[in-house]
């Protein structure tokens, strides 16, 4: 029995989950941002393989599988074959409400095996906003429909259309969504019938146990310390803090979000299974080894973030923004403590997803757009940084002008590199992003944005890069404004974005 063969056959099966969530996507969001993950768990919650999709996603699924788990267990939940459990509570399945999580057992003669799952970012949920990452949520309800973990069945369904603004559109990505896992359901099945349950169990065993031997290698080539870093985010004029204290042991790393502001009613709460995600993440990328991501690896980072604190808030706080900007912020504070001793670290990235949500009438028919808008990666230790491209956190594509066009009432003016927008340094941070269009009919924005007053950072003394901005022109005149709102536009006003150029490396 070879496990590295069967690990990387089930990594694949999350892999084609995810081609044949995005191929039967009606959404531009899915079908063409990919803004979707995938993975295969075991009978206990551990992530056997995921594949390369949405980082934020895939941590959050160490957190939020168990979460469902616990729940089914606790409310006397059983899936039976072909049973599914739908959820997008963010304080149960890790994120926020707009990714709507499926999640369907694995049967081989009556006995469980395992489960797939997946998340995919539906562009509305309900709630007063389109797009539902309302800039202006003081608590969850006003996000939008909360979702339990319950069976799927066709009156859950109705009750959930009845709620989301354009129910056409999500049931094509829903059905997309149940779609992927019964493919991960019967590509697994057919691994059981050519290897054996009990070969392909003992597989899955001996690739976590390898993926956190691989993972303890190569943070015992650390030196061991701990290690500080902070940074900020941005609530209008006020900065709202996030501490970090990091620290390498030979078989372990624990992140400590001690002195970390409070929760608050304003929605960039990050749950527990963001604030994971998001430091799981920057280790992952510096260990800059070839390490199955699943459980094993995970297993070796321990979090402290205090609970009632904006990095593990209580419910009913809200948290669409914590889900989009705070994890960038986490990135960042993760990779700045790593940067103090690892020169391979790159300056601070653009560090906002720059969420865009529209949404209105047309053609008697309401309609929602989300779209995050790339930036400036931060220079690295021996090379420039890349312009205009997805960092961090976010790793989707951007909605072709010719779809968004097609699909919506909006005609874009400019889409092209922010010169110079890049920090300066012995290598320059990635230049950000300006994307520019006009709305065809009365349509209602919301923003939610970072990096607007606290640019990208520098690092070994490269300098910061631009900081991020924000146009509306409305009837000819020119508004600058601020990070995260909401108002209206009318037929050809225009909307004009900025992205952040990423951070400059070491001195000129």
């Amino acid at each position: 029995m070879n496990w590295e063969i069967i690990g990387k056959s089930t990594q694949f099966i999350a892999e084609e989950m995810g081609v044949a969530l995005k191929r039967s996507a009606l959404s531009p969001n899915i079908r063409e941002r990919m803004d979707h993950s995938c993975a295969i768990l075991d009978i206990n919650g551990r992530i056997i393989a995921q594949a390369e999709h949405i980082p934020v996603h895939l941590g959050s699924f160490k957190i939020g599988s168990k979460n469902i788990l616990n729940y089914m267990e606790k409310n006397n939940i059983t899936l039976k074959e072909n049973e599914t459990i739908i959820t997008n509570d963010p304080y149960i399945s890790g994120t926020h409400l707009n990714d709507v999580t499926f999640i369907a057992p694995v049967y081989h003669e009556n006995k469980l095996i395992c489960y797939a799952i997946n998340k995919a970012h539906n562009v509305d949920v309900g709630g007063p906003v389109f797009g539902s990452l309302n800039p202006e949520a003081m608590n969850l309800y006003q996000e939008g429909m909360i979702i339990p973990p319950v069976k799927v069945s066709n009156d859950v369904i109705s009750i959930i259309l009845s709620n989301f603004k354009d129910p056409d559109t999500a049931i094509g990505d829903l059905n997309a969504q149940m779609a992927a896992n019964r493919m991960g359901m019967k590509r697994i099945k057919e691994m059981i019938d050519k290897y054996g349950v009990n070969d392909l169990l003992n597989a899955w065993d001996e690739l976590i146990k390898h993926s956190k031997e691989l993972s303890i290698k190569r943070i015992s080539e650390w030196p061991e310390g701990s290690y500080e870093s902070f940074d900020y985010l941005e609530n209008g004029n006020n900065k709202i803090k996030i501490n970090l204290k990091l620290t390498v042991k030979k078989d372990k790393i624990i992140a400590d979000f001690t002195g970390t502001d409070n929760e608050m009613d304003y929605p960039l709460n990050a749950v527990l299974g963001v604030t994971f995600s998001s430091v799981s993440f920057a280790i992952r990328s510096a260990m800059n080894y070839d390490i199955p991501t699943n459980d094993g690896f995970y297993s070796i980072i321990d979090l402290i973030a205090p609970y009632k604190s904006i990095l593990n808030p209580e419910s009913p706080h809200p948290v669409s923004g914590g889900n989009v900007e705070t994890t960038q912020r986490v990135a960042d504070v993760t990779l700045k403590a790593l940067s103090l001793f690892l020169n391979e670290i790159p300056a601070g990235s653009s560090g906002t997803m720059m969420n865009i949500m529209l949404g209105g009438k047309n053609n008697n028919k309401y309609w929602s757009y989300y779209e995050t808008i790339g930036g400036g990666n931060g220079a690295r230790y021996n090379s420039n940084g890349e312009s205009g491209i997805h960092s961090n956190m976010t790793n989707t594509l951007n909605t072709p002008i010719e779809i968004a066009e097609k699909e919506y009432p909006m005609f874009f003016t400019a889409y092209k590199l922010r010169q110079n927008s890049g920090g300066s340094g012995k290598y320059r941070g990635g230049n950000g992003i300006v994307r520019s269009f006009k709305v065809l009919n009365k349509t209602y924005i919301s923003v939610i944005a970072e990096r607007f007053i606290i640019p990208p950072y520098g690092i070994h003394g490269g300098n910061h890069g631009k900081t991020g901005s924000l146009y509306l022109v409305l009837k000819g005149k020119k508004k600058k404004m601020n990070s995260k709102f909401s108002s209206v536009l009318n037929e050809n006003d225009e909307v004009i974005i900025e992205t952040p150029g990423g951070g400059g490396y070491g001195k000129k």
